[in-house]
């Protein structure tokens, strides 16, 4: 029987991320925020190429409880452990895994000015709904949420500007502190999503612009397929992709958003990823204007094709990723592509709305007949909203 992965209402996180702050520190926290994951719909490792990314805010949240210190000092509590340090000692690398997402967003924000120089550090619980190590930027949701408790906290601008100023803090929080060189997509939807809307990420000017995204209006689904394959960003493979991309942009003197023709590339490594950059965005552009023109069920076979090419020229797919995205094409759905950083994680497959329980059936029986670990699976039909305070009285 195929498992799935609900998503938590506000009140429901709310309320367990107090409990588990009252627990920890012996006290109520000042409030309670939350932030999305996202799965992109199209628009795959270009956001650090300057390209244009199609994400989508999911309705599985992650929340922080927060309360303000005077002694300099940040305690982090998740279902992953505890930490506690000095807010002056954060440093790349310090502290390490989970809780650097935290720590880094202090550090940034100290940094750019957005929190006081007499910053007295803050207590913070985290609950969650998104599935971790599923490529669907758990790690972004908890930098965001935490970002915007920070800023409303310390009377820093909220309003959409500000929000991009949070964004930006956030992308360095992951870049420089939890050594995830990743771009700035998921910190943008996360803080800027739109319910009932896709966002178009322009990268190059860091400008966003929604998108109407009304699957359930022409009868279909989208189906995020957590494979349970590792998704790790900091074990050198995201960071040679992206070098590679910088080497080819710097060999043809220009961004890949103004390359069209890459066969001047002699190192067939680099020719290989220019290639999946350029025609990514490309694909991009296709699959905004069938969007912008009602057309969602045209969108299938370029979600298909950007798996090929993430495949096979980028080479950021895995096992469990293809059997994932062949078994739902077969299974009936329109199109299908990994979906995240690749080397594991999850894949999104543009299927009819009511044969979501089917395709998930035949999926699962496809990776359990090549031995592989039983995926889990999310459904959407619309688009959550972005970063927001979450009333404790709910």
């Amino acid at each position: 029987m195929s498992e799935w992965v609900e998503s938590l209402s506000d009140s429901a996180l709310a309320a367990a991320v107090v409990d588990r702050f009252l627990g920890q520190f012996g006290t109520d926290p000042e409030g309670v925020w939350a932030a999305p994951g996202r799965v992109n719909l199209i628009g795959e490792h270009v956001d650090y190429a300057q390209g244009l990314s199609l994400p989508i805010a999911l309705p599985h949240s992650t929340v922080v409880a927060v309360g303000r210190r005077r002694d300099g000092m940040l305690r982090c509590r998740s279902g992953l452990g505890s930490w506690t340090g000095r807010v002056d000692e954060i440093a790349p690398g310090n502290p390490p895994d989970w809780a650097a997402y935290l720590a880094g967003v202090v550090w940034a924000m100290r940094r750019d000015g957005l929190l006081d120089s007499d910053f007295g550090g803050v207590d913070v619980a985290v609950e969650s709904s998104v599935p971790i190590g599923a490529g669907l930027s758990s790690s972004a949701a908890l930098e965001c949420a935490l970002a915007l408790a920070l800023a409303d906290l310390s009377g820093a601008p909220t309003d959409d500007a500000g929000r991009a100023a949070l964004a930006g803090c956030c992308v360095r929080a992951e870049n420089d502190i939890a050594l995830a060189p990743t771009g700035g997509m998921d910190q943008a939807i996360s803080l800027r999503a739109e319910v009932g809307h896709a966002l178009l990420v322009d990268s190059r000017d860091g400008g966003v612009a929604p998108v109407p995204f009304d699957l359930a209006g022409e009868g279909l689904a989208l189906l995020v397929i957590d494979t349970r394959a590792p998704h790790r960003l900091v074990d050198g493979q995201y960071a040679q992709r992206r070098a590679s991309v910088e080497a080819a942009a710097a060999t043809l003197g220009a961004s890949l958003r103004e390359v069209t023709d890459v066969s001047a590339l002699t190192d067939p490594v680099l020719r290989s990823r220019a290639r999946h950059v350029v025609s990514e965005i490309g694909r991009v552009r296709e699959v905004l204007s069938l969007m912008e023109s009602g057309r969602h069920r045209e969108l299938g076979p370029l979600l298909t094709a950007s798996h090929v090419s993430l495949r096979d020229d980028y080479e950021v797919s895995c096992p469990e990723l293809d059997c994932a995205v062949d078994s739902a094409l077969a299974a009936g759905a329109h199109g299908a592509r990994m979906t995240g950083g690749g080397f594991g994680g999850s894949a999104i497959a543009l299927i009819d709305a009511g044969a979501a329980e089917r395709v998930a059936a035949e999926v699962l029986a496809a990776a359990r007949s090549r031995g592989l670990t039983d995926p889990r699976f999310l459904r959407l039909t619309a688009c959550s909203g972005p970063a927001r305070r979450v009333p404790l009285t709910c």
